[in-house]
């Protein structure tokens, strides 16, 4: 893509070519080990959780095993479907629907917000949609582990798009306090380091 150049919008259809042909590097099968970090740090306690782009549901489904009541979404009917099927193979319950992010029926408040890698996607795009969304699914006091590609290596042009620390700060700032922004990396199918990227957590701030 051309410096300038309008990133083209990817459709669902896109997605869902992407999930039948296996090209998935975000998809490890396991829970994000920042993720992880985080809950094991207290940031959260159970409660109501929301996951955007949820993919095949892992995190979902992790977050509901640690005893949150879970909503996720994603706009691939495919991977929902797959979502769908392992939450039942494991037992537990998470309420997966389809949707575009920038375009959610949902309209409530949940407690806990995550997001690995939704927004570094949908921003290119609809980044007002995108915080809309995030506006309606929060209040004040709603946490938010925000998971998102980050630009400080030198790369190849492969990997997950990468958003500016200033621009994340920008446009999150609007809504939140953040409590930290810093590096970390994404973890490869193979279970090793993969791309870097940033780990933000934030608090939804009164009005």
């Amino acid at each position: 893509m051309s410096e300038g150049e309008r990133p083209r919008h990817v459709t669902a259809a896109d997605w869902n070519e992407s999930y039948r042909s296996g090209a998935l590097p975000w998809d490890t099968q396991r829970p994000s080990a920042e993720l992880l970090r985080v809950l094991a740090e207290g940031f959260v306690a159970s409660g109501r959780a929301f996951e955007l782009g949820c993919g095949t549901g892992t995190n979902a489904i992790y977050l509901a095993e640690r005893g949150f009541r879970v909503t996720a979404v994603d706009v691939s009917p495919l991977a929902i479907d797959r979502a769908r099927q392992r939450a039942q193979s494991a037992g537990v319950r998470v309420d997966f629907f389809v949707a575009d992010v920038s375009a959610l029926p949902v309209a409530e408040p949940y407690d806990f917000l995550f997001d690995r890698g939704c927004y570094h996607c949908v921003r290119r795009t609809d980044s007002a949609g995108y915080l809309a969304a995030v506006d309606r699914l929060t209040r004040p006091g709603s946490r938010f582990l925000l998971l998102a590609g980050n630009p400080n290596e030198e790369s190849s042009g492969e990997g997950p798009p990468r958003v500016a620390e200033q621009d994340i700060r920008s446009e999150m700032g609007a809504l939140f306090d953040i409590s930290w922004i810093r590096p970390f990396r994404f973890e490869n199918v193979d279970g090793t380091d993969g791309p870097l990227a940033w780990t933000v957590g934030m608090e939804r701030r009164d009005a």
